[in-house]
C-alpha cells in the first residue's frame, strides 16, 4: 500500500505530540500530516509513567488518557480524537523499517510505503537492557519505556514480595519510591558509590540516601550483577552479583540508561561522541528536508559550545516546537537551550514528605550546600567565579524561577557570602542579587 504526506513525523513520542500541535498552530497539519509511531496510544508525558502511573492503586494513580500530551505544558490534551479532528493521519503500531533517502520513502513494519515531503525523526530512546544470556529477558524482569511496560510492572507489583532494581540514577530513584508506596521490600543495586552521580554531589547524594533508608530503601552500592536467576516456575527469583552473593526478588526493574533510537536512519549522519543523529542549530540533519528532535537528536548546545544529546521532556517539547517553527515559518533563531532536570518523588498521599527537586544550567566547579534538608537543600556549582548550575529541593515557585535566570546569566558571586547564607532563602537572595 502507498500513501504520502508533505510532512511526516517518525516516532510517536512526547517529541511527536509537541510537533504535531505545532504543525495545528500554523494551519499546516490538516491533510498533509502524518505521525508513524510503534505506540499503540497517541503521543503522551513519559514522566507520569515512573511517577504518578506507578502510585499503589488506592492512592490515584495516572492513567492515560489522563496524561496525553500536551498536558505536562499545561496544553490541551490531545487525544486521538483531536489528530481526527485536526486531519493529522497516524500510523499506530507500525513502526518504521527502512528509509529510501533518493526516492524520500519510508518502509513500515506491515509494508506501507510512504512518501514524504519534509521528515522529521523523533525515535526517542529504547531502554539498555541486560542480555537475555544474563536473565535480561526472564518473567518478573521489566524496563520501562512506554505504557505497555509500565502497566507489566503494575501486575508485578501487585503480587511482588521482593523487589529489586538496578540502576541508581532517575529511573531507580523514582521507582523505589513507588515500591515504597506499596510496602513492598526494596533494594536498589548500583556500581558507583553514590545515587544519581551524574548530578548529585557525594554529600547530597548521602542525604537522599538517608531519606531512602528511613523509609525502607535498602542500597547495595558499588555492586554489579554477574545474573539473573529463575526459579522452577521460570519467574526471576534471584539477583547474582558479581562478588557471588544472592539477593531474593521476584520483581527486578532495570533502570541502567537508554540508547538513541537511530536506525533504521543511521545514513541521515550519526554523531560519534554522544550518539544519535547529527543536527545544527535548527535540527536539520546533513540531507535536506530531513529533521532530528527530541532525545534522538545531537545538537550543538549553544551556551557551553558543545554537541549534546539531552534526554529530558523539557527538551522533547522546546527541539520539537523550535524545528517545525523553523520548518514552516521564516524563523532561523538558533535554539539555545539550557540543560535542567528535575524530579518527584514520594508524592502519593500519606508518604513521610513528598520531595520535588529541579536542577538549572552545568554540574562544573565546586559546590557550596546550603541548608539542612528538612526540607529545603540548595547546592551551586561556582566555575571561576560564575555561577554555573543551581539544584533546589522544595523550593516555592518563585524560588524555582529563579534557577534558570541564574544559570542561564552565569553572574559572578560571592562565595564566602554564599558559604555563610544561614539558610536556603538567604543563599537564594545573595545569588539573585548578584542579576
Amino acid at each position: 500500500m502507498r500513501t504520502g504526506s508533505e510532512f511526516v513525523i517518525v516516532g510517536g513520542g512526547n517529541a511527536a505530540g509537541y510537533a504535531a500541535r505545532t504543525f495545528v498552530e500554523h494551519g499546516m497539519a490538516d491533510g498533509r500530516l502524518a505521525i508513524v509511531s510503534k505506540e499503540a496510544h497517541a503521543p503522551y508525558e513519559r514522566p507520569a509513567l515512573t511517577k504518578g502511573y506507578l502510585f499503589p492503586l488506592d492512592k490515584k494513580p495516572a492513567r492515560l488518557p489522563g496524561f496525553h500530551t500536551c498536558v505536562g505544558s499545561g496544553g490541551e490534551r490531545q487525544t486521538p480524537d483531536w489528530y481526527k479532528e485536526n486531519g493529522i493521519e497516524m500510523f499506530y503500531e507500525d513502526p518504521v523499517s527502512n528509509i529510501d533517502i533518493e526516492k524520500q520513502t519510508l518502509t513500515t513494519n506491515s509494508g506501507k510505503l510512504l512518501k514524504y515531503g519534509s521528515l522529521i525523526v523523533a525515535t526517542g530512546c529504547t531502554a539498555s537492557r541486560l542480555p537475555e544470556k544474563i536473565g535480561g529477558n526472564l518473567p518478573g524482569v521489566h524496563y520501562i519505556r512506554d505504557v505497555a511496560d509500565a502497566d507489566a510492572l503494575i501486575s508485578s507489583l501487585e503480587k511482588a514480595k521482593k523487589v529489586v532494581i538496578v540502576g541508581g540514577g532517575y529511573i531507580g530513584m523514582e521507582v523505589a519510591a513507588a515500591a515504597i508506596g506499596w510496602n513492598l521490600d526494596t533494594t536498589i543495586v548500583f556500581p558507583e558509590n553514590y545515587l544519581l552521580q551524574r548530578l548529585f554531589t557525594p554529600s547530597l547524594a548521602r542525604r537522599y540516601e538517608e531519606f531512602y533508608q528511613q523509609n525502607g530503601v535498602k542500597f547495595l552500592k558499588g555492586a554489579s550483577i554477574k545474573n539473573l536467576e529463575a526459579g522452577v516456575d521460570g519467574r526471576v527469583t534471584y539477583v547474582k552479583l558479581d562478588d557471588g552473593s544472592t539477593i531474593e526478588a521476584d520483581t527486578v526493574i532495570i533502570g541502567i540508561g537508554a540508547k538513541p533510537a537511530v536506525s533504521p536512519f543511521e545514513r541521515v549522519g550519526l554523531e560519534s561522541s554522544v550518539g544519535g543523529i547529527q543536527v545544527d542549530g535548527l535540527f536539520r540533519t546533513r540531507v535536506p528536508g530531513i529533521f532530528a528532535v527530541g532525545d534522538v537528536a545531537a545538537f550543538p548546545l549553544k551556551m557551553y559550545n558543545r554537541i549534546a544529546r539531552v534526554e529530558h521532556v523539557d527538551h522533547a517539547r522546546r527541539s520539537a516546537q523550535h524545528c517545525v517553527k523553523a520548518l514552516l515559518s521564516a524563523q532561523t533563531d538558533i535554539y539555545d537551550y539550557l540543560p535542567s532536570f528535575y524530579s518527584r518523588v514520594f508524592e502519593y498521599e500519606g508518604s513521610p514528605r513528598k520531595i520535588w527537586w529541579q536542577f538549572f544550567g552545568d554540574n562544573v566547579g565546586e559546590t557550596i550546600e546550603i541548608g539542612n534538608f528538612d526540607p529545603k537543600i540548595a547546592t551551586f556549582w561556582i566555575d571561576s567565579g560564575k555561577l554555573k548550575g543551581v539544584l533546589l529541593e522544595s523550593g516555592s515557585p518563585e524560588e524555582f524561577q529563579l534557577l534558570p535566570k541564574l544559570a542561564r546569566s552565569q553572574p559572578i558571586v560571592d562565595k564566602a557570602k554564599l558559604q555563610n547564607a544561614s539558610s536556603v532563602e538567604e543563599a537564594l537572595e545573595i545569588a539573585g542579587s548578584s542579576l
